[in-house]
C-alpha cells in the first residue's frame, strides 16, 4: 500500500539512512536530506504527505524548517525530531504547526508506530478537509426567493434567531427548501465562518447511524480499517443539520438524546468521551404530533429538537413566487441564453398544484429548457401531469356523500346534544343516528 511522500530532513547521514529503510519497509515514499533549505526547495517542487525535521541543523534549525514548510505546504502534517526532548521545545514545536515530537535516541519500533500514527491522521486530516470542502461548496439554491408574505415573516424569524444556540426544527412538504432556510439561518448566524454540515437521516442504514454521526475507532466493528470522524465533529463550532429526523430509529434518538443535553459523546469502540460545541437544526416532511402519538418520535427528543418551530408553506399556498422562481431556475440552467417561458406556460405553471414542490418546478423547467426551441418555453415542453391539474383540482374540491353528511351530523350535534332531539332534527331514527355516528366515529 502507497502511504504518501515523506520528506526526511537531518543533519546526520546515518539517520537519515535509517529512517529513510525504516519508512520503506512500512509501504511509505521517503525523500531524504541533510541540508533544510535543499528540503525546502524540493517541497516546492513536489507535494510531501508528512515530514519528519530535526531541531539541531545547520544553516537554520528545525523550528525555522517547520516555519518555512508550513508556508509552501500548510497541508503537510510535520513531525519534529530531537535530542534535546523537554516539555517547551514541544510546546514550541505544536505551536509552530508540528503535529507531534519524537526524542532521540528512538528505536526502529517506536519511529515506525509514530509515523503509521501520524499516516492515520493526516489520512484523516484530509478526509475531513475533503467533506468540509464539499459540504462548504457554493450552494447555488441557498438565495431565497419569495415575495410571499408568510415566507417573507419565516424569513424575518429566522434572521433573528440566527445567533441564538437554540435547536430549530423546520417542518414542510418534500421539496418546500428546509436545507436551503437551515444554510439561510446557518449564514446569518455567528457561527457561519464555520461548517454546515447535513445529514440526511434517511439515507443512513440503522446499524451504520451511530458510526456515522459521532464516529469511530480503528477495529471497533468488521469493516472499521481505521478511525473515522463523525459528521457531529466535523461541525464543531458550526450547524449541523438534520434532514428527516422523523426517521430516525427510537433506540439512535436515546443517544441523540444524551449528545443534545450536553453535547457529549463516544465514538463507537471507544471510551473517552469528547465535548463539541453545534447548533442543531432538524427537518422533517412528516407530521410530528401524530409521530409523538404513535410512539415513532420520542416526546423528550422532540423537545430537545424544537427550541424554535418553523412550518414553511408549500409551493400551492404561495403562487405570487411561481413566476420569480421560474426566472431564477432558467437563469440558472441556462445562464448564457435569456430563455423565457411563453404566457401559455406560465399560465399553466400557475395553475398547477405543485406536489413536489420547488423541487418539481426546478425539475420542470430545467427539462423545458433541454427542449426549447428559440429560446421560448412553450407548454408542450412540460411533463403530461401538469395538463390535469385543473379537473384533479375540482375533484379535490368536491366532498364526498359521506364527508357532508358526516359534517352534517356533527353540526346537529354540536347544537343539539340530546341523541333525541338531534334524531328528529335529522329525520332519522335514535337506532340510525347510533349507527351513523359508529361508522363515522362522532
Amino acid at each position: 500500500m502507497d502511504k504518501g511522500k515523506v520528506l526526511v530532513v537531518d543533519d546526520e547521514i546515518n539517520i537519515l539512512k535509517v529512517i529513510e529503510l525504516s519508512l520503506s519497509s512500512q509501504g511509505f515514499t521517503p525523500e531524504i536530506f541533510s541540508n533544510p533549505l535543499d528540503a525546502l526547495k524540493r517541497a516546492q517542487e513536489i507535494y510531501f504527505d508528512i515530514a519528519f525535521i530535526d531541531l539541531k541543523m545547520e544553516p537554520i534549525d528545525g523550528l525555522q524548517t517547520l516555519a518555512r514548510l508550513k508556508n509552501i505546504s500548510p497541508d503537510t502534517t510535520t513531525v519534529l525530531m530531537t535530542a534535546h526532548g523537554s516539555i517547551e521545545t514541544a510546546v514550541e514545536a505544536i505551536k509552530g504547526g508540528a503535529y507531534d515530537y519524537i526524542t532521540k535516541p528512538f528505536t526502529h519500533k517506536e519511529f515506525i508506530h509514530l509515523a503509521e500514527r501520524v499516516f492515520e491522521h493526516h489520512i484523516l486530516l484530509k478526509e475531513v478537509q475533503g467533506l468540509r470542502a464539499q459540504i462548504e461548496e457554493n450552494y447555488a439554491d441557498g438565495e431565497i426567493i419569495t415575495q410571499n408574505f408568510q415566507m417573507r415573516e419565516i424569513l424575518k424569524l429566522s434572521k433573528d434567531i440566527a445567533d441564538s444556540d437554540l435547536p430549530v426544527l423546520i417542518e414542510g412538504e418534500s421539496g418546500t427548501g428546509k436545507e436551503i432556510l437551515a444554510r439561510y439561518i446557518h449564514a446569518n448566524s455567528k457561527r457561519s465562518s464555520n461548517p454546515f454540515v447535513p445529514i440526511n437521516c434517511a439515507a443512513i442504514p440503522e446499524s451504520l447511524f451511530e458510526s456515522e454521526i459521532f464516529g469511530h475507532i480503528k477495529g471497533s466493528y468488521t469493516g472499521a480499517m481505521r478511525d473515522r470522524i463523525g459528521r457531529f465533529e466535523m461541525g464543531d463550532q458550526g450547524t449541523v443539520f438534520l434532514d428527516e429526523v422523523g426517521e430516525i430509529a427510537n433506540p439512535m434518538q436515546v443517544k441523540l438524546l444524551r449528545f443534545l443535553q450536553n453535547m457529549e459523546f463516544e465514538r463507537v469502540g471507544e471510551n473517552i468521551t469528547r465535548k463539541i460545541n453545534v447548533r442543531i437544526i432538524s427537518a422533517t416532511n412528516r407530521n410530528i404530533d401524530d409521530d409523538i402519538k404513535s410512539g415513532d418520535l420520542r416526546e423528550d427528543f422532540y423537545y430537545r429538537l424544537s427550541g424554535i418551530r418553523i412550518k414553511l408553506p408549500p409551493l400551492r399556498e404561495r403562487k405570487e413566487d411561481i413566476p420569480h422562481l421560474s426566472e431564477y431556475f432558467l437563469k440558472k440552467y441556462s445562464p448564457e441564453n435569456e430563455i423565457r417561458l411563453s404566457p401559455e406556460a406560465l399560465k399553466l405553471l400557475n395553475e398547477y398544484s405543485w406536489p413536489g414542490n420547488i423541487r418539481e418546478l426546478e425539475n420542470m423547467i430545467n427539462r423545458a429548457i433541454v427542449l426549447a426551441k428559440d429560446n421560448i418555453v412553450k407548454p408542450e415542453y412540460f411533463p403530461n401531469e401538469i395538463f390535469h391539474t385543473s379537473e384533479r383540482q375540482f375533484t379535490e374540491l368536491i366532498p364526498t356523500l359521506n364527508d357532508v353528511e358526516k359534517s352534517y351530523i356533527i353540526e346537529v350535534l354540536k347544537n343539539h346534544p340530546n341523541p333525541k332531539d338531534a334524531s328528529q332534527i335529522l329525520g332519522i331514527s335514535l337506532t340510525t343516528l347510533w349507527r351513523k355516528r359508529k361508522e363515522y366515529k362522532i
